[in-house]
């Protein structure tokens, strides 16, 4: 398979080697790296050999192990300085009074394995611990929640006894709807090339954006906030700057004069001012006072209504002299009733200053004047707006429509400073162009979240499929959290439904599918960024089917590949836990926990393989409590190969349930039908000269002295010893062998009803009932069926057991 990342310029060439391992052969044309073939078992860590130099590795990239998965195999080296070098090789725990732990001390070696995994009986420790790691990434202190006057204690630290850090440790809870994509999600969507390419037009915009505003301020005097402005102006809304500047470009292009250029901006467009031009008698007066003006404007010599007014006078009379007209001896003639000779500035100014006085002195003009400043004298708080427009009347008119009059003024300030408005324009345009380019590239990119997505949809078995939403929008930062899209699928039909529909009708393994995605997510981030990791992991795959639950195990084993990280798996699943230790992890890797009265204990793990065939088969001869323990699988097996009517299988019946010739099969018999079943004699024979039932007895009574832990063996001798000595007391009470002969199926439990209907007050009755209750899953145990007799403590039993006994 071949891949290739576009912005580190590195091509992968993946191959199986003739174990099946995968070589990864890479060739790095960018960073100055010669990469080499790897061949490594799982769960062994990567050689450092791969890596040239101490600058190469500050610098440049780094080969991480295959993950199956294929996302994010070349990575930035600079990974967390919390340790340096390699990520932790043991983990140590010494904890008192943290929750549900009263003391627990054990060191997690993962210099051979870089997963670890306990087995747990509910109850046990495992949330416990869980909370107590998720406290340090909280920055909480632990405590025993029960008891918190008790002193706790909580040192968790690596083999060089440094403190873990926040960011260091993951913990993935069992289920936790809250967990979701968040801002650091979104760089699993960065292509670097595409993001600087958008940066850097962005760049241009922002830095002509700049200029241009700055002129505006200049401009205009205003404090405000001029792209707002400009854009509520232009389009109604202040958030489409760049639009407004776009829309207005042909009539700037236009325009050539600029007759409110000075107007001070605060001051015209204050929102008082604003609201009281908008009042209804305002806007009258006004009205009169314009059409007034307008008929003076017409009878005038000079001007000439929307051609020739008091600005563009003012404006020739500028620019003639500017432009030395006047000292050329040049002059200017007027049409008018008599032609008139202008031969400098100020005779020019002069004239135009005598045409707007006798237009300014109209009556009628004039009173008109009054009723506006009448209105506007009303209101204090536009006194500065009053005082302005006493001495700049010609912009009365322009005041009876104060939107337009808004426009006019942007543009007259924007035609003052043509360059920075053009400037602006055509970086805006010139990036909207290659904003497409990199649009379409970003569309057709795959990134590590499509590759994840892609990857959650062919291996998780849900009734939907997912998708993100608004790739592009988050590869460009216009958005920030990567929005998931949802199709639920139902035969051929398809249609797409929201996150909140979607949830309504999916199970809850289904629903914990989808918070796998976001872990997936989550740890993507980490190996992207190198953020060293412990992940601790609550039974996460607890409540999935079995396909869902394989998928998980081998998403844990893709990520032991990788030395950034290190994993800690906690389950109660016994079939989870031995799957585990079947799939990627190492033997020495796998512990189970036993709750003693100091504390807890994790000790290595018993019996995950098939534990008769590896362990009580073989010492049948020389261990009596695993000769017992092995009774029900040989009546398992003869009854799945002869029957129950088969004599063998009637005897170690006979050694379940208490029978005629219970008290009389001896040892030595046990070993006969051993030998019958597997053809063959036990090693190191050596039967007892008794009967089994008191080898039964005088194994359960050694039981209770020992410590709470695993003990398979323990467990199903407690759990025989009690149901016979509760048969044989419940049979002595009853005393009526033929009803007590008539009994067919569950033996102990036709029993109890029998002992009941005959006893109802009987004291014993209760103790029958805990029984029938906690043996039968211990007895009947086969080798697909540990977690019965695991998540049931010794403790229980024994005191079951005793019970009995003293009846």
């Amino acid at each position: 398979m071949l891949c290739r990342d576009q912005d580190a310029h590195v091509l992968h060439r993946e191959t199986p080697d003739r174990n099946g391992h995968a070589q990864h052969i890479t060739n790095m044309t960018a960073v100055g790296i010669r990469g080499k073939t790897a061949r490594r078992p799982p769960c062994q860590p990567l050689p450092s050999a791969r890596l040239s130099s101490p600058a190469e590795v500050n610098d440049g990239l780094m080969i991480v192990p295959k993950i199956s998965w294929r996302a994010a195999r070349i990575f930035p080296t600079k990974t967390s300085t919390t340790y340096g070098g390699r990520f932790m090789d043991e983990l140590r725990l010494d904890l008192e009074h943290c929750y549900g732990i009263r003391r627990l001390k054990h060191t997690v070696d993962f210099r051979q394995c870089q997963a670890a995994a306990i087995y747990a009986p509910n109850g046990a420790m495992k949330s416990s611990l869980a909370r107590t790691f998720q406290d340090i990434v909280d920055g909480k202190k632990s405590l025993d929640r029960m008891f918190p006057e008790r002193t706790t204690k909580r040192v968790i630290v690596d083999e060089n006894g440094a403190e873990l850090t926040p960011e260091s440790i993951l913990v993935v809870r069992p289920y936790d709807e809250e967990f979701g994509a968040h801002e650091k999600t979104s760089t699993l969507l960065v292509n670097a090339a595409l993001r600087r390419d958008y940066e850097k037009l962005n760049a241009g915009v922002e830095d002509a954006k700049k200029a241009f505003l700055a002129a505006m301020k200049e401009q205009s005097g205003s404090n405000r906030d001029l792209a707002a402005e400009i854009s509520a102006t232009f389009t109604r809304t202040q958030n489409q700057f760049l639009t407004a500047v776009l829309r207005i470009n042909d009539e700037i292009n236009i325009q050539t004069d600029a007759p409110f250029a000075a107007i001070p901006y605060d001051l015209i467009f204050d929102p008082k001012v604003v609201e009281m031009l908008e009042k209804r008698e305002v806007q009258e007066a006004l009205e009169d006072y314009v059409k007034r003006f307008n008929e003076l404007i017409d009878q005038s010599t000079y001007f000439k209504r929307g051609t020739f007014t008091y600005y563009n006078a003012g404006e020739i009379a500028k620019a003639l002299e500017a432009n030395g007209f006047f000292n050329a001896s040049h002059s200017v003639r007027l049409n008018a009733d008599q032609h008139v000779e202008i031969t400098t500035k100020k005779q020019l100014e002069d004239l135009i200053k005598t045409e707007k006085e006798g237009i300014a002195s109209d009556a009628k003009l004039r009173k008109t004047l009054e009723a506006v400043e009448k209105l506007l004298h009303r209101n204090v708080s536009v006194r500065d707006f009053n005082t302005f427009i006493s001495d700049h009347e010609e912009i009365v008119p322009a005041l009876s429509n104060i939107g337009n009059f808004k426009e006019q003024v942007w543009k007259s300030y924007i035609i003052k400073h043509r360059d920075a408005y053009n400037r602006l324009v055509n970086e805006i345009r010139e990036a909207a162009e290659r904003r497409k380019q990199i649009e379409e590239a970003a569309r057709n990119e795959r990134t590590a979240w499509q590759e994840v997505i892609e990857i959650f949809n062919s291996r998780f078995f849900v009734p939907f499929e997912l998708h993100v939403k608004n790739l592009i929008s988050v590869i460009l930062e216009e958005e920030k959290i990567p929005k998931l899209g949802f199709t639920f699928k139902e035969g051929e039909d398809r249609k797409d439904v929201d996150k909140n529909a979607l949830l309504e009708v999916l199970s809850t393994g289904e629903k914990k599918a989808l918070y796998i995605l976001n872990i997936i997510f989550e740890v993507q981030v980490r190996i992207k960024t190198g953020q060293q990791t412990l992940m601790i992991v609550d039974d996460v795959a607890d409540s999935f089917d079995y396909r869902n639950k394989y998928a998980i195990i081998q998403y844990m084993k893709d990520i032991s590949e990788d030395n950034n990280f290190r994993q800690l798996i906690l389950t109660h699943n016994f079939d989870f836990f031995r799957t585990l230790e079947s799939r990627f992890l190492k033997r020495d890797s796998c512990f189970m926990v036993a709750r003693r009265e100091g504390g807890t204990e994790i000790g290595a793990a018993v019996g995950i393989r098939n534990i008769f065939v590896n362990d009580w088969k073989i010492n049948f001869g020389n261990s009596p409590r695993k000769r017992i323990a092995s009774i029900p699988f040989m009546r398992n097996l003869l009854e799945f190969t002869k029957g129950s009517q088969d004599a063998d299988y009637r005897a170690l019946t006979a050694l379940l349930h208490v029978k005629p010739n219970t008290a009389t099969i001896t040892d030595a018999e046990l070993f006969a039908f051993y030998d019958r079943i597997f053809d063959g004699p036990a090693r190191n024979a050596a039967p007892t000269p008794g009967t089994v039932l008191d080898l039964i007895y005088q194994q359960a009574d050694e039981c209770l002295a020992e410590a709470d832990g695993a003990n398979f063996e323990n467990k199903i001798v407690l759990s025989i010893a009690t149901r016979l000595r509760a048969e044989q007391y419940m049979i002595a009470r009853i005393n009526d062998p033929e009803e007590v002969g008539r009994i067919r199926g569950n033996q102990t439990t036709a029993l109890l009803r029998c002992f009941k209907d005959r006893f109802p007050s009987d004291g014993a009755t209760a103790v029958m009932d805990r029984v029938v209750l906690m043996t039968p899953e211990n007895i009947h145990l086969n080798s697909f069926m540990y977690e019965p007799i695991l998540d049931m403590s010794d403790e229980h039993l024994r005191k079951i057991y005793d019970e009995v006994r003293a009846l």
